[in-house]
């Protein structure tokens, strides 16, 4: 058996990878874990899901195979992954799930687990919970009668997480025009209601979900929605979030981009001056602009890097205890408010840091020059065969030698995707894409 699990939990195109007896597999075993653990006779699971055709198939494959092994399940229907990880520690259930493929297209999806405590499982649960998998289904408890799980609705639930990161903040936004990208996905309904009941002005963009057009040249991987009804509309800043809400980047009044390194810095610098930064930390990964170490620094916040990953950035936080970390793709953590990355949350501290300094984005965003950096995704049938490359390796250290001090060279599998990543980052970017295309053309020729 091949590992399910990958850096976010389990994911594939869905129906054909990720199919409903995967779900009702995963479901099952993952039900057996918790009644292993559980102090409760019954354990009693969350649910929640993005707003993908393939979620209500998936959603009812895995609630037939926590039911049958006698887990309750609460279906909160679509809510941003974040609210899952609130609403399951703050509430009485033995874990949460969520059914989302994050950025990816409509027709992928995923299905990721978190415990008790909000925090997604580590990698340990993970290879357990893959060795019951596949047991002999003879092997498995068959309740009967009231031991059978039962399926309850709890639509309130997205009503708490609102008003919950409400409380995050204490000032209002009275007077400020926002526009909002909910990427047609899980923060569709949740995001102008929020904003627009702290007094906002706001405009929505890709806020009408049909279950296939969700991340489809909206959201946080496609800005340039986002940066054209900023400027037509003359809107103080927008945000982007992406499908399930961990994500958020922001543009500014000109619709120029501001992204996660950029956020990260101007929070990080703004709990600083408020002595709110424990232990002085910011937590990045290898990803990061290198204009962010150089601001970091100036400004003393010390920074402790990790691999990509907000699973990386987490147990680095934990380690570490920092309280803020995060990726420039705008996944960022503030274990203050949650134990993941929350795209509402971050958007609502960093519009009430410009409220409270009575200051532009552009202004804040300042903070923090970005060196150039160009990314190329490089498709390829098995990512696994990358390190092993003499061709590859080889034109990776020829790269690497050039840019030496200027700047430097990142190639690295995906860990939710069949991609290899390959990052430059230096002075010039006309350089940059040269030496990223050259490395690019080896791995397509290669692997």
């Amino acid at each position: 058996m091949g590992k399910l699990f990958g850096t976010d939990g389990v994911r594939g195109l869905a129906n054909r990878e990720l199919t409903p007896m995967l779900a009702f597999k995963l479901g099952r075993a993952v039900g057996v874990k918790l009644i292993n653990n559980s102090v409760q006779s019954k354990p009693k699971v969350v649910i929640g899901k993005d707003t993908r055709i393939s979620c209500g198939m998936l959603e009812a494959a895995l609630t037939a195979g926590f039911c049958s092994v006698g887990v309750d399940v609460v279906s909160l229907g679509v809510i941003p992954t974040p609210g899952v990880a609130y609403l399951t520690r703050v509430n009485d259930f033995a874990g949460g799930v969520v059914i989302s493929a994050s950025h990816n297209p409509a027709s992928d999806n995923g299905i990721k687990f978190f415990g008790s405590n909000g925090y997604k499982l580590p990698d340990q649960v993970e290879n357990e919970i893959e060795a019951v998998l596949f047991a002999d289904d003879n092997s498995f408890p068959q309740p009967i009668g009231a031991e059978v799980g039962s399926v309850s609705y709890w639509p309130e639930g997205k009503s708490n997480y609102a008003h919950y990161l409400k409380t995050s903040i204490d000032n209002d936004f009275s007077g400020l025009k926002i526009v909002l990208d909910c990427a047609n996905g899980a923060t569709s309904q949740l995001a102008p209601q929020l904003f627009k009941e702290l007094g906002a002005e706001v405009i929505l963009v890709a806020a009408e979900p049909n279950g296939v057009n969700i991340n489809l040249d909206c959201g946080s991987t496609h800005l340039d929605l986002l940066s054209q009804q900023v400027v037509d509309h003359g809107a103080h800043l927008g945000l982007a979030f992406d499908g399930d809400g961990d994500r958020v980047l922001a543009v500014d009044h000109l619709g120029s981009l501001i992204d996660g390194d950029q956020i990260l810095l101007m929070l990080a610098n703004y709990f600083k001056e408020n002595e709110r930064l424990k232990n002085n930390i910011l937590v990045v990964t290898v990803m990061s602009n290198l204009g962010l170490h150089q601001a970091a620094k100036k400004l003393t916040i010390d920074i402790l890097e990790t691999k990509v990953g907000d699973r990386y950035v987490l147990e680095e936080m934990q380690k570490s205890d920092a309280i803020i970390g995060g990726e420039q793709s705008g996944h960022i953590i503030l274990l203050n408010y949650n134990t993941t990355g929350d795209g509402m949350l971050t958007g609502l501290q960093l519009i009430s840091l410009l409220v409270a300094k009575g200051s532009s984005l552009k202004e804040e965003a300042a903070i923090m020059e970005r060196l150039p950096q160009v990314l190329v995704n490089v498709p390829v049938k098995d990512k696994r065969n990358l390190n092993n490359n003499d061709e590859i390796n080889r034109v990776i250290d020829e790269v690497s030698t050039v840019l030496k001090d200027r700047g430097r060279l990142l190639v690295r599998p995906s860990g939710t995707e069949p991609l290899v990543r390959v990052m430059a980052e230096g002075p010039n970017e006309q350089e940059l894409q040269q030496l990223v295309g050259k490395v690019a053309e080896a791995i397509k020729t290669s692997i």
